[in-house]
């Protein structure tokens, strides 16, 4: 129990224990309503929100109080007072025990030169939106992102796992675990509401907005046609100048900037392996929402257009699959990124672990479709040097309707539904 509810494990909580082993302080960060409280509660000994009278009063008249209690201490939106990162770090030298504190955060405040670096000191945490694997609680079939890494062949699953209407469901179901519980529609609603609090007051809460919150709202609209996608800030601006014709290029990555800070977009990377031929690799990065649903939500989408629409379907489907094998490759310390050369061969999640091993994954929507994901991967995954790079440890194609099954050529396929750590 935290705070009197029931707490829901999340992937995350295996990450944030490691963390709280390896260093003095953890720095627990993500959107707002992600579930960061109730994590970090969950494995604090004491906590202090920083948004409470209490501590407002606290920082006036003894700050130092704030840090007193038994650890790991939680101080709950820290960026609320900056000045406790020094605060943190001093204490953390003094005693050099672990896990002495958790710091939550649903923003990154602006650098200054007071704020001493938390090299040796603070790890970093990513919290985001509920994956479908905790959404749905209980998959009919699991399959491990850590078995594949350890050379699993998954014994074949030959039924269709979910139709597309489930799919579609999934997609618009919030990961927001305080919404996970409502219809549909209602969830939707408050998603809007989610994008009007962005657009009126977060963002201006880290820098002065030169435009009105309809500016903000429909830069959110263009970003969320956009997933999973290399769109540039010149097309961004093209689509917010239906409503702000003056609106600069640098205006756009300013606040696209700015959403970052918030976790509100997230960047897919790219990966740049040595190839084996004098093909030029792509650098532009994919950008992200925080999660599927809310994109869906800008866009006003329903599940009768998106089944009528399945361009974006398949977009916000793959921005999916990117969200959930972004948080089950932190598990495991790695990172998802993305190949593209100027051949177009394309890689659509390259998962890179700490200690060199990588893997090859492509989306595709229908599960009819595993096979042409299939080729295409293998032949964008034979562009690569693995004297260099080495071998993918496997190639997988995730559909949103397909079988699990291991082909001729060693390749996977696999549901989404059916993947978890």
């Amino acid at each position: 129990m935290v705070l009197g509810e029931k707490y829901v494990p999340r992937f995350v909580d295996l990450g944030l224990k490691e963390a709280l082993d390896s260093a003095g302080a953890v720095i627990l960060e993500g959107a707002r309503a992600t579930g960061k409280t109730m994590t970090a509660l969950n494995a604090a000994n004491s906590f202090m929100f920083l948004d409470s009278p209490e501590a407002t009063q606290l920082m006036d008249v003894a700050p130092s109080a704030i840090l007193v209690g038994e650890n790991p201490r939680l101080l709950d939106e820290w960026q609320l007072a900056p000045e406790l990162w020094n605060m943190v770090r001093r204490a953390v030298d003094k005693n050099h025990s672990l896990g002495q504190f958790i710091l939550t955060g649903s923003a990154v405040p602006t650098d200054d030169v007071t704020r001493h670096t938390g090299a040796g000191r603070f790890l970093r945490i990513r919290q985001r939106t509920m994956t479908w694997t905790e959404k749905l609680a209980s998959p009919e079939t699991s399959l491990s992102l850590a078995d594949l890494f350890g050379g699993l062949h998954p014994d074949p699953v030959l039924e269709t796992q979910q139709d597309i209407d489930a799919v579609i469901n999934n997609i618009l179901l919030s990961g927001f675990p305080a919404l996970r519980s409502l219809p549909i529609n209602r969830g939707m609603a408050r998603l809007r509401g989610y994008i009007d609090d962005i657009a009126h007051a977060d963002l201006a809460r880290l820098a002065e907005i030169r435009h009105s919150p309809e500016v903000i709202k429909q830069l959110i609209a263009a970003l969320s046609r956009n997933v999973a996608t290399e769109v540039t800030f010149a097309t961004l601006a093209d689509d917010v100048r239906a409503i702000a014709p003056n609106i600069s290029t640098a205006t756009i990555s300013q606040y696209v900037e700015l959403l970052e800070r918030l976790f509100f977009v997230e960047l897919q990377h790219p990966w740049a392996p040595v190839l084996r031929s004098k093909a030029r690799l792509r650098t532009a990065p994919k950008l992200h929402i925080v999660d599927p649903a809310v994109a869906a939500a800008a866009l006003r989408a329903t599940s009768a257009g998106l089944l009528q629409n399945t361009s974006t379907l398949g977009q916000l489907f793959e921005s999916a699959v990117i969200h959930d094998l972004t948080v089950f490759a932190g598990t495991m310390g790695g990172e998802v990124r993305h190949y593209r050369d100027s051949n177009n061969n394309e890689i659509d999640a390259v998962i890179t672990l700490p200690d060199g091993r990588w893997a090859a994954v492509e989306v595709k929507l229908g599960g009819h479709r595993f096979a042409q994901g299939v080729k295409s991967l293998e032949k964008a995954v034979a562009q690569i040097d693995e004297q260099s790079s080495g071998a993918p440890a496997f190639k997988l194609v995730v559909t949103g309707t397909g079988p699990i099954l291991t082909t001729n050529s060693g390749s996977i396929t696999a549901p989404l539904s059916a993947l978890e750590p």
